[in-house]
């Protein structure tokens, strides 16, 4: 196991962005920086043991303070959407900027944990290395209530797992749902479309959403619908019935939970690349990259519509405007945790 640690440049008044470069002994490296704690590049074999960088990501800091893809990045307070941009606590109503569509809120607000400086920690161990990263949000940012202290830790062990752990406590009730928003393309980030790709998501329902993508608190069936991946299938295979592609949050099958128990799979055929997802979380969302327009990225790759996918586990999006849905509360002298493994093989 190696860590290499480096400069990725500067956002404003010169404070350095730096990267760390993970690498286990199968010679996969995965680099992450401290702008957003984010996961800029990583590279793993195909079955001719070639290497290639398999998420889509900027070559630069600037790409990453333009950037409004979420590419690879930690997300918070709250992954995903909050109906028109409010929620209440304790009959205390809290108002969040409606930064999606200009009536809901997304991914944390207008500066999330993706646009901020997180103190990073490298580690090293025989068969594993990591970097943690830490971030203290405090009451009232975003809207949200609490001072907040955050730890995302990265570790890339010699299993070729990628481990990615999530840890907070608050001192005021508040609301959280942490997630990666990764954007994966097993054949290579500058590869084109991922419709070949072959999906299984351990789900057989989804929170039905409104055209919004806010859930309306029902669970839908998928059984023999274009969302069901109780079996693996090509994403493309049905991806023309929905007219905006996939993006929509599945319920996951679990004996109890927070059980570490798994999530999906997805492999590609001609690269031979394979990755298992397993995760803590009650759901994980699944985004075909419908709202790529053509970003320019790293080595110059340009970055069209469905050239990606992501699976983000998470609680359900609206989680606090919906009593049915797991609870999203952490209350003083309690810990958030949250696990999700990403484990990498060929076939």
């Amino acid at each position: 196991m190696t860590i290499e640690k480096g400069n990725f440049g500067s956002i404003e008044k010169n404070k350095p962005v730096d990267f760390f470069v993970l690498k286990n002994k199968s010679a996969i490296e995965a680099k992450v920086i401290t702008l957003g704690a984010t996961l800029v590049s990583l590279k793993t074999p195909d079955k001719n043991g070639k290497f290639a960088d398999i998420v889509l990501g900027y070559d630069n800091t600037a790409g990453y303070v333009g950037d409004s893809f979420y590419f690879g990045c930690t997300v918070g307070r709250f992954a995903n959407r909050i109906a028109n941009a409010k929620f209440k606590l304790d009959s205390k109503e809290y108002k969040l900027a409606a930064n999606n569509g200009g009536n809901h809120h997304l991914h944390g607000g207008l500066c999330g944990y993706n646009k901020v400086l997180w103190n990073a920690k490298p580690f090293e161990q025989s068969d594993y290395c990591g970097v943690v990263f830490k971030y203290l949000s405090v009451d009232g940012e975003e809207g949200y209530p609490g001072n907040l202290d955050v730890t995302v830790t990265y570790t890339l062990t010699n299993d070729d797992e990628l481990k990615i752990d999530y840890k907070a406590a608050t001192d005021k009730k508040t609301i959280i749902n942490l997630t990666n928003h990764s954007y994966f393309n097993l054949a290579g980030h500058d590869s084109g479309d991922i419709l070949s790709h072959l999906v299984q998501i351990n789900s057989d329902v989804v929170t039905e959403s409104d055209d919004d993508l806010i859930p309306t608190g029902k669970l839908l069936p998928i059984k023999n619908t274009a969302y069901d991946f109780t079996e693996q299938k090509t994403v493309g295979r049905d991806i023309s019935k929905l007219p905006a592609g996939y993006d929509i949050n599945y319920v996951l099958k679990k004996a109890s939970q927070q059980e570490l128990s798994f999530a999906a799979r997805v492999s590609e055929a001609k690269s031979g690349r394979v990755m298992e997802i397993s995760t803590t979380e009650p759901g994980i969302q699944f985004y075909t990259g419908n709202f790529l327009n053509g970003a320019k990225g790293k080595n110059g790759a340009i970055y069209k519509k469905q050239n990606a996918l992501c699976l983000e586990t998470q609680h359900y999006p609206d989680s606090p405007n919906q009593p049915g849905f797991p609870s999203v509360i952490l209350e003083p002298g309690k810990t958030y945790r949250h696990l999700t493994i990403h484990k990498f093989s060929v076939q």
